[in-house]
């Protein structure tokens, strides 16, 4: 029994390090390029050519900035621009609302974008889709808020977020502490899906969210996986697909539809929390990102599942 175990422990171990090893191979490269980028301070350029979108959602053109940061670093990066200028800038509840969900959409760009490339959707599909849906949302967000006179009073800021040193070697060491992280958070995630697994949780589930799930094209496949892209992020969803792929063959279309719902909506708890944390509204950051992400996700399998299997293998990559 405990040789048995051990042994189940040992290849759970295996395929942790394992799916690990492909989030570290995008991660850490795409890691030296943007902090090369933000030394060199390059960032403040590319804010400006957000500086339009953002006057589309209601927001100041300085906003761009706070976005570049958050699509090309990561969330944190993004507020923490936002903390240095703030006291330039006043900013509405609803502005900050409606800021705060577009950047939950939208995010970590060079990171995630390859990790869904791996998992099977070509990069330039699922960036259409995030930067897309999170403009969308941000205009809907703002007219709702404008016409409807909500959150309007100007924000008392009550940042959770501190900031980091600029030293390189302490760079380097939270880098290396992310990655040990990560290693620990995919052990537990594999090893709680194989325990679920093991105990009937998951074909339970299954037949919970199958309804649900299947109106928006998801298979039973990847429904477990998906639930984790949700709740906890879509590095760890996407990794498990990627590592999901190689020991079994996943339908085209499952992963793409599931792909897209976790593209649309991931981290529904730390980042959600945080989001609320920082000072946005719960309309916005969960109840309009949940809603319109469901909606958009079924405007997507509707359009797409009247084509053909060669029209879809076009938008997915040839690693499946």
């Amino acid at each position: 029994m405990a040789i048995r175990f051990l042994k189940f422990i040992y290849q759970t171990l295996q395929q942790s390090l394992r799916t690990s090893w492909v989030l570290f191979k995008i991660m850490i490269p795409v890691s030296i390029v943007i902090k090369v980028v933000t030394e060199l301070g390059l960032l403040p350029y590319i804010g400006k050519i957000l500086s339009p979108i953002m006057k589309l959602v209601g927001l100041p053109g300085e906003m761009g900035i706070v976005w570049a940061t958050s699509l090309l670093v990561n969330i944190y990066g993004g507020l923490l621009s936002f903390v240095a200028i703030a006291s330039q800038v006043e900013v509405s509840h609803a502005q900050l609302t409606v800021l705060l969900s577009m950047i939950l959409v939208a995010h970590s760009f060079p990171v995630e974008l390859q990790i869904s490339s791996k998992a099977g959707v070509k990069l330039w599909v699922m960036f259409v889709i995030r930067f897309g849906f999170a403009i969308v949302l941000g205009v809907i967000l703002n007219l709702i808020y404008t016409y409807g006179n909500y959150l309007q009073e100007a924000i008392v800021l009550n940042p959770i977020v501190s900031n980091r040193a600029d030293s390189l070697w302490l760079w380097a060491l939270n880098e290396l502490k992310n990655y040990a992280l990560i290693i620990v958070i995919i052990f537990v995630l594999i090893l709680a899906l194989k325990l679920l697994e093991k105990v009937g949780v998951v074909k339970l589930l299954n037949k919970m969210l199958y309804p649900v799930l299947k109106v928006l094209g998801i298979g039973k496949e990847v429904i477990p996986i998906s639930l984790i892209g949700l709740t906890l992020g879509l590095s760890y969803g996407g990794a498990l697909i990627i590592d999901e792929a190689k020991t079994k063959k996943l339908p085209k279309r499952d992963v793409f539809y599931a792909m897209t719902l976790m593209g649309l909506c991931h981290s529904m708890i730390e980042d959600t929390l945080l989001m609320i944390s920082f000072g946005g509204h719960v309309s916005g950051i969960v109840f309009a990102r949940i809603i319109f992400a469901l909606i958009i996700t079924y405007i997507i399998v509707s359009i797409t599942k009247r084509m053909d299997d060669s029209r879809i293998n076009s938008l997915m990559n040839s690693n499946l």
